[in-house]
């Protein structure tokens, strides 16, 4: 508009002709918008998706999320952004006293501790363990056929992010084809009830169910092979 103006064009007709009012552009004359302030609205949008995908993590988490989007920036930045438009966990802001509470189901609960299944693909089992390495901690999300007690896909990360779920199933997925109709059953993790993973699901046509808050024995195949897996792993870094 801008050029046109100088170029003889009336700002008035090229208002006209892209149906715009005048007063606005006038206003963004006399304040225009900055390229740090373009900078700063893209990074808000990007923490924004992630903390509507995955409300509970913390600024640290959705700045990696953010960076995976392709908005670089620093985690101070990201909770300065954050903590202003007031995006908080919703396990960092608790209040005093046993008021916090996890979050609510996004499935019913199919299994009802009944860890039987008649053929391959009809019941899977996840959960995610974490590991201390001499490198820092590692995190394992692993998925289970309850037919075949085996381990159908895994992922692991460094951080417990929603990607970690998701790339267990998918991985899961492609070892075993066609699940439609299979049951993924798994506690009420964030991971497990991200929009993402939520998303996978839907994508393979499969089922979701999930157990109760504090009720360890309604995902208790799962966690059973996982803690079993643990304690080989320190048994076996004793032993060296």
């Amino acid at each position: 508009m801008t050029e046109l103006a100088a170029d003889g064009v009336p700002v008035a007709v090229t208002c006209r002709v892209l149906k715009l009012s005048r007063q606005p552009y006038y206003r963004w004359l006399a304040d225009p918008i900055t390229n740090a302030e373009v900078v700063e609205a893209y990074r808000a949008n990007a923490l924004f998706d992630a903390h509507r995908d995955d409300p509970e993590f913390g600024h640290r988490l959705l700045a990696d999320e953010a960076r995976d989007a392709g908005e670089a920036m620093a985690d101070r930045t990201a909770w300065r952004i954050t903590s202003s438009n007031g995006w908080w966990s919703t396990f960092g802001k608790r209040r005093r006293g046993k008021g916090g509470k996890v979050g609510p189901p996004v499935h019913d609960d199919l299994v009802a501790r009944d860890f039987t299944a008649d053929a391959r693909n009809q019941l899977w089992l996840t959960d995610i363990t974490e590991h201390n390495t001499s490198e820092g901690k590692l995190y394992l999300c692993a998925i289970k056929d309850v037919f075949s007690g085996k381990i159908v896909g895994y992922s692991i990360d460094s951080r417990m992010k929603s990607h970690l779920a998701v790339n267990a199933l998918r991985n899961a997925v492609a070892m075993r084809g066609d699940v439609a109709g299979c049951v993924i059953h798994s506690d009420r993790g964030s991971q497990f009830r991200s929009r993402k993973f939520l998303r996978e699901i839907a994508h393979h046509r499969m089922v979701g169910s999930m157990g109760r808050v504090g009720a360890a024995g309604d995902n208790a195949a799962m966690e059973m092979l996982l803690s079993v897996s643990r304690v080989h792993r320190r048994a076996l870094e004793e032993s060296e």
